[in-house]
């Protein structure tokens, strides 16, 4: 049932969620126009690029997914553990993507490579510190697998099958706050421009560090 969810896997679901949704609309309004989040789409561009024999876009891309993959990389070799559980190190994963999203802003801003590259990493990362809990399988980045699961749950009710309704409730919020991330995204970049990317690298520092103090406290009331 939904409401046997963790009430900080229903905050951190939802803080990942707008921050995939700000970082991926950035890199859309911004730097070339390029999907920082959007994996399939910029894998499909890398193909077309390759067949008509444009160099440096094909280079740009694949090394937009390549930084995507270490990020990911990063966020197996930091939390261990695909399953979302209390008492990983969530907190350094956080804190290292809130420094990439900081570092990625002055690079964004001269126009640089290294700006979508470190943003893409950082979503990387993101993504990778937790892909299911309770059989739900969890994505803060993009909303492929989200609108999946909850087409096969309406095709589900339709047939009168049980309702996994924690699963439900956990695509609804990332579809939410997902969205909810892409509009506020827009709104700061019309005016401040990569400064948008400041709320994500702030939420996400603030995130690790309100991650480290909830881990304390539980750890403590459970002494």
């Amino acid at each position: 049932m939904a409401e046997r969810l963790a009430g900080w896997v229903w905050v951190g679901g939802a803080a990942l969620a707008c921050v995939g949704g700000i970082v991926n609309v950035v890199g859309f309004l911004g730097y070339q126009h390029q999907a920082i989040t959007h994996l399939t789409g910029n894998t499909s561009l890398l193909g077309a690029a390759l067949v008509g024999g444009d160099g440096p876009a094909t280079l740009h891309l694949a090394v937009m997914l390549g930084a995507f993959v270490a990020g990911a990389a990063l966020g197996g070799l930091i939390v261990q553990d695909s399953a979302l559980r209390l008492g990983r190190r969530y907190g350094v994963a956080l804190s290292i993507e809130s420094l990439m999203l900081f570092a990625a802003i002055p690079l964004f801003r001269q126009q640089h490579l290294a700006g979508p590259l470190l943003a893409a990493m950082a979503c990387g990362l993101q993504n990778a510190m937790a892909t299911s809990y309770s059989g739900a399988v969890v994505r803060t980045t993009h909303l492929s697998g989200m609108f999946t699961d909850l087409g096969i749950m309406l095709g589900h009710a339709l047939r009168g099958m049980p309702l996994a309704r924690r699963r439900l409730a956990l695509c609804v919020l990332i579809i939410s706050f997902f969205f909810a991330g892409g509009v506020l995204g827009a709104w700061l970049f019309a005016r401040t421009g990569y400064g948008a990317l400041y709320f994500p690298a702030v939420l996400t520092g603030a995130a690790g560090v309100g991650y480290v103090l909830y881990r304390q406290l539980h750890r403590n009331a459970s002494a």
